[in-house]
């Protein structure tokens, strides 16, 4: 709806076009002078029209101009970590040492956990080079008193990139080779999470953040054992996201496609393997760690408040095919 100002307006102005009178774009309308004031019919005015004032007629001009509201315009949700502790293992190398640099570089102070104290040192001498907050925590993620331990002070953010592959034939999976696997993939991931949650709803919430696969959403050729674990993770993440959901802890999973690592190098340095991953992911190329870290960064924000239960899959399209 247009305000508009009625301007009588008579004599040279009546003959003037519209445009010049008043604001040259709005809507103006006059009538002739001597006009009837009613309709065609002796009705009602029309809604452009004209006035008689002691017996001399003027034309009536409609001046409107539309109303203005001032516009809140949304802010985005910050991506920024400041004053937060966060816990990322198998942070010495590869995916867990990008998700330690991301979440440093939005201002966490981060806890680079892994079982090497070399390399878990090297890590954080190079975060503290690049100027981030970290400190070192050699961690042997299948050991649950020392998983209960490094977690005695609550986090804000967990992001568990602690993981193992053994892959062969299902046919020749040994019991030792599956307990070994299951008991980083599965056990560990399960118990750190719980550890991590117990203390996030101590103090109104938190993140947990699992480096899934996207071998968790689908199969792959030697890859039983590796796959059972993973979806394993996708199912017990969406569980516990239903359960710490009001208390505001969120689960979620990044589940990435093959990404270049130290550890990713005998499977891609194989021309065969490496053709079959390329015709799998339909954009063409396997992942980097860069690729990973903005997910993981999304989720450990505010920028993901509204985000649990799910599955960010960094896969290139892998499984959209």
């Amino acid at each position: 709806m247009m305000p508009c100002k009625i301007l009588p307006v008579s004599g040279q102005a009546a003959r003037m076009p519209a445009a010049r009178l008043g604001n040259p774009s709005a809507p103006v309308r006059t009538a002739r002078p001597g006009a009837s004031a009613g309709g065609p019919t002796g009705g009602p005015a029309p809604s452009f029209g004209l006035a008689r004032q002691t017996g001399r007629a003027y034309d009536l001009a409609y001046d409107c101009k539309p109303e203005t509201h001032p516009v809140d315009l949304p802010r985005t949700p910050s991506f920024r970590l400041d004053g937060r502790r966060a816990l990322v293992t198998g942070a010495s190398s590869g995916i867990g040492l990008g998700c330690a640099a991301a979440l440093a570089e939005a201002g966490a102070h981060v806890l680079v956990a892994a079982r090497r104290p070399g390399p878990v040192e090297e890590a954080v001498s190079a975060l503290r080079a690049a100027g981030h907050s970290a400190e070192a925590l050699p961690l042997d993620v299948t050991d649950l008193g020392a998983v209960r331990a490094a977690l005695a002070e609550p986090v804000d953010v967990l992001v568990n990139s602690a993981g193992m592959a053994r892959h062969g034939p299902a046919l020749e999976t040994r019991p030792e080779d599956f307990d070994a696997v299951a008991s980083v993939n599965l056990r560990a991931a399960y118990f750190l999470a719980v550890e991590a949650a117990r203390g996030m709803a101590g103090r109104g919430g938190g993140s947990i953040v699992q480096i899934s696969s996207q071998m968790g959403h689908v199969g792959g050729v030697d890859r039983s054992v590796y796959c059972a674990t993973k979806h394993a993770v996708e199912g017990m993440t969406r569980a516990m996201a239903i359960e710490w959901g009001p208390k505001g802890v969120r689960v979620n999973t990044v589940c990435p496609t093959f990404v270049r690592t130290p550890l990713s190098e005998g499977t891609l340095d194989d021309p065969e393997r490496r053709a079959w991953i390329e015709d799998k992911i339909v954009l063409g190329r396997v992942g980097e760690v860069e690729d990973v870290m903005g997910a993981v960064l999304l989720l450990a924000s505010d920028a993901g408040a509204l985000i649990t239960g799910a599955s960010i899959l960094v896969d290139g399209g892998w499984t959209a095919a």
